[in-house]
Parts: C-alpha cells; sequence; structure tokens
C-alpha cells in the first residue's frame, strides 16, 4: 500500500508530540516537580540531616557559624538577611502574626551572630508559626526567589543538567550570592578559570567537576563548612557515575550518614 507524503508527515508530528509530552526526549529538569523534590531532599540531608524536608518548616537552632539562627527549610539565617526577608514576607501576607514582633530586632542583628532581641522565646515563635500554611508557603517563595529560581537561571544558561543544575542551587544555598568573592558567582568564575560551561563549547562533565572543585575550595575557606561532603561524597560520586541527570535511584552520603532516594 502506497502511503502519501501528507500521510506520513502527519505520523511522524504525532510522533514527535508524544515524545515531547511523556518526557522520554528531553532532559531532566529541576523545575519538574519530581525533580525539584529530589533537590529537596538532598539538600535537607545536608541541612538536616533527613531528606524529611517538609518536616524542617519548624527547624531553628544556632549551628555557630557565625550567622546567627538557621531555620527553616533552606537554613534562613539571622546574621545573613535571608530570615528578615522571610519574616517581612510573612508580615505582609499575614499581619500580626507571632513573628512580626521581632522584626526590630532582626533588623539590628542582620550582618552579626547576635541573638540580641531574639531570646529567649524566638525558636518558640518560629514553631508556632510553623504550623501555619501561609509561613510554610512564604519559606517556599523565598527559597525558590532567592535561591532556587536564581541557581536554575544560571544552569540553564551554562547549558548543565539535572545534576549540575543541582550542583549550583546546593552552592547557593550554602554561600549565597552577591557579597563576594566566597559567594556563588565567586565560585562560577573560579571555576571558569578552569573550563568553559557546555554553552561556551566546554564538555560538561569537565566544567561540573571544575565547579566541584572551586566548590570545595570556597567551603574550605569557612571553618563551619570545611566539611565537604555533600560535594565529595554526594555530587562528585554521581558525576563519576555519569548520572547528569540524576536518575533515581540514588545513594549517597553526607557527614558520614547514608541516604536513599528510590
Amino acid at each position: 500500500m502506497r502511503i502519501s507524503g501528507r500521510v506520513v508527515a502527519a505520523v511522524l508530528t504525532c510522533v514527535a508530540l508524544a515524545t515531547a509530552t511523556t518526557g522520554t526526549a528531553q532532559a531532566a529538569d529541576l523545575n519538574d516537580p519530581r525533580m525539584k523534590d529530589i533537590a529537596m531532599q538532598i539538600v535537607s540531608s545536608a541541612e538536616n540531616s533527613s531528606t524529611d524536608w517538609k518536616a524542617q518548616f519548624g527547624y531553628i537552632e544556632d549551628i555557630d557559624d557565625g550567622r546567627g539562627y538557621t531555620a527553616g527549610i533552606i537554613g534562613f539565617c539571622s546574621g545573613t538577611g535571608d530570615m528578615l526577608d522571610l519574616v517581612e514576607l510573612y508580615k505582609s501576607r499575614k499581619p500580626g502574626n507571632v513573628l512580626e514582633k521581632y522584626l526590630p530586632a532582626l533588623r539590628r542583628v542582620n550582618g552579626t551572630d547576635s541573638h540580641s532581641g531574639l531570646d529567649p522565646n524566638y525558636t518558640k515563635d518560629w514553631k508556632t508559626a510553623a504550623k501555619d500554611s501561609v509561613f510554610k508557603a512564604a519559606q517556599e517563595s523565598e527559597r525558590d526567589r532567592v535561591y532556587f529560581n536564581p541557581a536554575l537561571r544560571q544552569a540553564k544558561a551554562d547549558g548543565v543538567r539535572a545534576l549540575g543544575q543541582f550542583a549550583y542551587y546546593d552552592a547557593i544555598v550554602m554561600h549565597g550570592d552577591g557579597w563576594g568573592s566566597l559567594d556563588f558567582s565567586g565560585i562560577r568564575k573560579r571555576a571558569l578559570a578552569k573550563a568553559k560551561p557546555p554553552s561556551q563549547g566546554g564538555n560538561e562533565t569537565t566544567w561540573l567537576n571544575a565547579f566541584m572543585d572551586a566548590r570545595v575550595w570556597t567551603m574550605k575557606q569557612e571553618p563551619a563548612h570545611e566539611n565537604t561532603s555533600r560535594v565529595d561524597t554526594a555530587q562528585r560520586v554521581w558525576l563519576k557515575a555519569g548520572n547528569l541527570d540524576l536518575n533515581t535511584p540514588l545513594k549517597w552520603k553526607v557527614y558520614g550518614q547514608s541516604f536513599s532516594i528510590n
């Protein structure tokens, strides 16, 4: 039976649409809800020693890293400004909330490790606020605005897939951006001195090795971050295995503790 060119074209179009719909021909992307959840689990394993990131909205403690209180799903800090921004957003969405009264103190301690004006009840009130769906949503909004979205924008501009996107995200979570040579942009600049990202014609694995090398160097400049296992026994393991799309199952270690996602 003879098949017309028009019919063949229609069949090929349907195949292409089906492929795009199922995603079988597309590289993994952390914007995909499932992949984003995987990224959150991996970060939580390092930040909270648990992959259950949704249980961390009420987490708060001073980990003695010079940044005051560290809290919530991404480690918002009273000494670095992101906790202040979060509580201000919470106020805008729910005036009169339990944390609003701490805003003057959060402004004063910003840039320091001081608890002045926060103790003795701030940690208790934070945990109370964490039961509020409005505060939970505010935490997710600030996580995406300050960390997740900027990391993905740069990762996609550099042409890296899910593992690279995660490496960028984890780096910006720990080091922040826009403040100095030891921030996320500083790490990327150091990597650029050694390799080129795929968008500039470089090999993706070579680039990510250079980025991870720069990240490890940066971590070792700060005593509180000198344990580099979240790179060495997690990201680097997947890179060596060629798992650039962060395909599951995943196994890794952070600070000597083993984790997996099946």
